[in-house]
């Protein structure tokens, strides 16, 4: 356990509606992230910073005039660059990183976007801690249900990763890259997915991809080169652009519970064909992934 106190605050100032709130309603419901408190309205967590990899702790809150605010716990003072870096992941996560300010114009030009915005005041996406940690999860989901899944990442993160206490309470990060670069066995666990989290862990701990690079790269070479690992085929490489590295423009029009969510609420007669749901999502950009994100929270919420 990090003995871990106060080394820095961060603040983030939102562009266009975000609730923090609504964003930790999401995670609640969301089973990778296996929260245990339910009802909080700040979110304290322990996670790893890409890069240095360091576990760090944070507790982060939104007050009334809508500025995020978040404290960073760790055994020693995080410096300037450890700050920037912790800011611009936390960013990243809550989507705060992208201009929301044009997010309603989506909802203007199409009804059905409209009034899941009103359904949702102020949901956007929250990605996993870092494309790494995305892409650990895709592994261990393969071929898994996702509740077994995530009680294996849980089992993990508490067996394996570092504990920051914030505020009080111990908060467990998934193991950093250096880790899984050495494991050599995990129960519950069968040897090819292994090797595939060692191969994940080198390579993350040896830097070789970054979130804000494969942002910054075209599409699909940021799939190409996710691609590259092994183990990563092209939906696992989709869910680490999207879900690891925050990509905030692209709907995963090959994936059958979008079909099904779009299906559900323009209450089609039947799922659309991925080349129905690319017209469609063109009418949502920028913000193709935000949407995606509405329409699959509407679908678990009424099913």
């Amino acid at each position: 356990m990090i003995d871990s106190g106060v080394q820095g605050s961060v603040r983030i100032e939102p562009r266009g509606p975000f609730s923090l709130a609504a964003g930790i309603r999401f995670l609640e419901g969301f089973t990778p992230a296996a929260r245990e408190e339910v009802g909080t309205e700040t979110l304290d967590v322990a996670f790893a910073l890409e890069g240095s990899w360091r576990t760090v702790g944070v507790s982060l809150s939104q007050d009334d005039g809508g500025t995020v605010r978040g404290r960073l716990f760790a055994e020693r003072a995080l410096g300037r660059s450890g700050l920037s870096a912790a800011a611009a992941q936390l960013a990243r996560i809550l989507a705060l990183d992208v201009d929301g300010s044009g997010f309603a114009d989506v909802g203007e030009r199409d009804p059905v976007v409209g009034a899941l915005q009103r359904r949702y005041p102020g949901l956007r996406p929250v990605a996993f801690w870092s494309w790494y940690e995305a892409g650990a999860w895709a592994i261990i989901g393969q071929r898994t249900r996702m509740t077994q899944a995530a009680a294996l990442k849980q089992r993990m993160a508490t067996e394996l990763g570092e504990t920051v206490v914030v505020d009080g309470r111990p908060q467990q990060a998934f193991p950093a890259p250096r880790v899984l670069a050495g494991l050599e066995s995990f129960r519950g666990l069968p040897g090819p997915k292994v090797e595939r989290l060692r191969a994940l862990g080198s390579a993350a701990a040896a830097n070789v991809l970054d979130s804000a690079r494969l942002r910054e790269m075209p599409r699909e070479e940021a799939l190409a080169a996710l691609q590259e690992l092994p183990g990563i085929g092209p939906f696992s490489a989709e869910l680490i652009l999207l879900r690891g590295a925050g990509d905030p423009d692209h709907a995963p029009v090959h994936e059958g519970r979008l079909a099904l969510a779009v299906q559900h609420a323009y209450r089609l007669p039947e799922p659309p064909t991925p080349d129905e749901l690319t017209a469609l999502s063109a009418g949502w950009a920028p913000y193709r992934t935000w949407v995606t994100l509405l329409l699959r929270v509407a679908l678990d919420a009424d099913s």
